[in-house]
């Protein structure tokens, strides 16, 4: 099998969520636990960092695993979904896995996925497993698909546990209530294993007290520790002053993700290495100061808050649900700019309706669905935003979209692309290939 073979197998054979949506979540753990034992339980060789949370955790994943590459581990990260290519959700030092290796995996494991039938995100994560084990990975940080207690990743046993936020995503699989929700979540705690968790919340923070308390794991709540006394932005940094409530100091610390939501992200990152440095992971100063001054160089990370094209301003976020859509708003708003345009589409499964709610009444909008059988089509999306006082009108493909943003906008508007993974993942590649002409 080629590479392109071997990913038509894996996206045409298997379901999986992130196309059709809750047909392809498996709620429970037997088929990964199948896939690995027949890998050798590659999961049991591994020391694990596992990040759970509705919002945020894709970011919180990236940034320790540059802070551990920065200190010279070998560093393995796990995260979906993908932008543009598979390879991207399994990393080792920032690096792709290899088209060779996604081959053998697959290969390896077509006989039992023919025999039982496993999800995508079920292969994935066993091939991702295996492959850091093969290249005897120091730390693996492995991101949660969804929720927590059944995702797939949940076979590992961690070095430490962290849940960065719960607000309302996926309702239908993880309940209806943020206690709901929460529960799910709380499922990466494990027996004597501390757990961070990233943001108190009024409806969560006793059922994360009472399940740590019972598995007698420590828990440490980071925006309890960690107080913001200062932010601010310089060029493509952000420069944040936080104020160490354990420690009695405060400290200065530059980022690359320049979005002000990773104000919360961040605090989940120093509290969690904390704990890591305690548990005698040899994290310097320094190589916390590179790691996170690095985070883009370090991991590849993309879509959050990325600015791609000026004049117009072209910005990029993977915000897909209220709450991290709200921060989003929060920061344009703060931008200076002429006129705001905004290109967006959502899938099926969202809760579209109240989303639009919280869009800009004035912003100027073309709604546009990526090119999956789980996107909201287009002249649904235009009339749902209709009724919600939202003016623009409705593009077939992502492409088609841009480029009429693109060119509507004069040199100091705004474009701000968000909503949906593969909104963004065709922005990317259409930017990729106009900026190659």
């Amino acid at each position: 099998m080629t590479y392109q073979e071997t990913l038509h197998y894996l996206f045409s054979k298997l379901p999986i969520f992130t196309r059709i949506g809750a047909a392809a979540y498996k709620a429970d753990l037997q088929n990964t636990i199948s896939l690995c034992k027949e890998l050798g339980h590659p999961e049991k060789r591994l020391k694990c960092i596992h990040i759970a949370g509705t919002n945020g955790k894709g970011s919180c994943s990236h940034m320790i695993a540059s802070v551990f590459q920065s200190a010279g581990y070998k560093t393995a990260l796990y995260t979906s979904p993908h932008l543009i290519d598979f390879r991207e959700r399994i990393k080792m030092n920032g690096n792709e896995i290899s088209e060779e290796s996604v081959i053998k995996w697959t290969q390896r494991l077509i006989p039992l996925i023919e025999k039982i039938q496993p999800s995508f995100f079920e292969v994935t994560v066993a091939m991702a497993f295996a492959h850091f084990a093969e290249q005897h990975a120091d730390i693996a940080i492995i991101e949660t698909g969804l929720g927590g207690l059944l995702d797939s990743t949940n076979i590992i046993l961690p070095e430490l546990s962290v849940i960065t936020n719960i607000s309302f995503d996926h309702t239908n699989l993880l309940g209806n209530t943020l206690e709901k929700i929460a529960i799910q979540k709380a499922g990466i705690i494990k027996p004597g294993i501390p757990v961070i968790i990233g943001e108190t919340q009024l409806e969560t923070e006793t059922i994360f007290y009472n399940i740590a308390t019972r598995q007698n794991s420590l828990i440490v709540f980071a925006d309890q520790q960690y107080i913001l006394k200062d932010a601010r932005h310089e060029e493509n940094i952000l420069t944040v002053e936080l104020a160490d409530q354990i420690k009695g100091k405060n400290l200065t610390v530059s980022l690359d993700l320049i979005g002000e939501y990773q104000l919360l992200n961040l605090k989940t990152v120093m509290a969690s290495i904390d704990i890591l440095r305690v548990a005698g992971w040899k994290l310097s100063e320094n190589n916390i100061a590179e790691g996170l001054a690095n985070v883009k160089k370090n991991t590849g990370i993309k879509g959050r808050f990325d600015k791609l094209h000026s004049h117009p301003t072209v910005i990029v976020d993977v915000a897909h649900n209220e709450a991290g859509l709200n921060e989003v708003f929060k920061q344009i708003d703060r931008l200076n700019y002429q006129t705001l345009h905004i290109v967006t589409g959502f899938v099926q499964d969202k809760t579209v309706d109240l989303i639009l709610n919280i869009f800009p009444k004035g912003a100027t909008y073309y709604f546009t669905q990526a090119d999956i059988p789980r996107a909201l089509q287009f002249e649904k999306l235009n009339e749902m935003a209709a009724q919600a006082g939202l003016n623009g009108e409705g593009f077939k493909s992502v492409k088609t979209a841009l480029n009429q943003a693109l060119s509507r906008a004069k040199t100091d508007d705004l474009i701000l692309v968000t909503g949906s993974f593969f909104i963004l993942a065709d922005v990317y590649a259409f930017l990729e290939k106009k900026n190659r002409k």
